[in-house]
């Protein structure tokens, strides 16, 4: 899994500590940020689900969609997520067994 450090808006707000990676077992991209000081729960968190962002691009569009920008993302991280999520992934077990679908 990787997890790269970001810069998150969302016209009101700052996060310089958000997260934005990538998941083989979930083959979904993901992004984190605007953690609760006291429950650390984020308010902002994409890609939980079995394949929800499968492109870095459908992440960041729908980050957009809802008023959030990512800022620092650089190329080099965008070239690893982009290459961890290449190659295909099989099935995970849950998957196989149809608890996960």
């Amino acid at each position: 899994m990787s997890r790269y450090t970001v810069e998150i808006t969302n016209g009101t707000a700052t996060d310089a500590q958000g997260t934005i990676g990538y998941d083989p077992p979930l083959r979904t991209f993901f992004l984190q940020g605007f953690p609760h000081p006291k429950t650390d729960e984020c308010a902002l968190w994409f890609g939980t689900f079995l394949e929800e962002f499968p492109t870095l691009e459908s992440i960041i569009k729908t980050a957009r969609t809802q008023g959030y920008e990512l800022r620092g993302l650089k190329r080099e991280m965008i070239l690893a997520m982009l290459k961890e999520a290449g190659p295909p992934h099989p099935p995970t077990l849950g998957e196989r067994l149809g608890i996960v679908r």
